[in-house]
């Protein structure tokens, strides 16, 4: 593997990419405790718990995501990233902020669903009990 000053880095919510862009730093948490890696690191594979993962761009500004539970893997100078949710913070400061806006939207949907679910089952019944009351 030859000598490399950075890395392309990819992070995949399921639908779409969070993340795509080159890196010389990312430092995160597994689950056996945090980690960094620079361009030359050893290739490996780590599965990761919710926690902050930092990723030093080329020009050294920082990307600050919150992750759920995902998985890395390193290979040459290509890390991928898979994760269950996650979102981007303008900095460290304000990501607990940003979190709790994504938990609040999705508490919102759920709830929303949830009720889209009832009122299914409960037309299921009605059209059942309808049924049964025919001749």
């Amino acid at each position: 593997m030859s000598m490399a000053s950075q890395m392309q880095v990819r992070v995949g919510l399921p639908g779409r990419l969070l993340f795509d862009g080159v890196a010389t730093r990312i430092s995160g948490v597994a689950t056996n405790g945090g980690f960094g890696i620079l361009p030359n690191h050893v290739d490996f594979v780590t599965a990761l718990v919710p926690s902050v993962l930092m990723i030093t761009q080329v020009d050294g500004s920082e990307r600050v995501l919150g992750i759920d539970e995902g998985v890395l893997v390193k290979k040459g100078h290509d890390i991928d990233i898979a994760v269950q949710r996650g979102v981007e913070a303008p900095d460290l400061a304000s990501l607990e902020a940003v979190v709790a806006d994504f938990w609040d939207t999705l508490e919102d949907d759920e709830r929303a669903a949830r009720a889209a679910l009832s009122r299914l089952e409960a037309d299921m019944v009605r059209s059942f009990a309808g049924l049964r009351t025919q001749p």
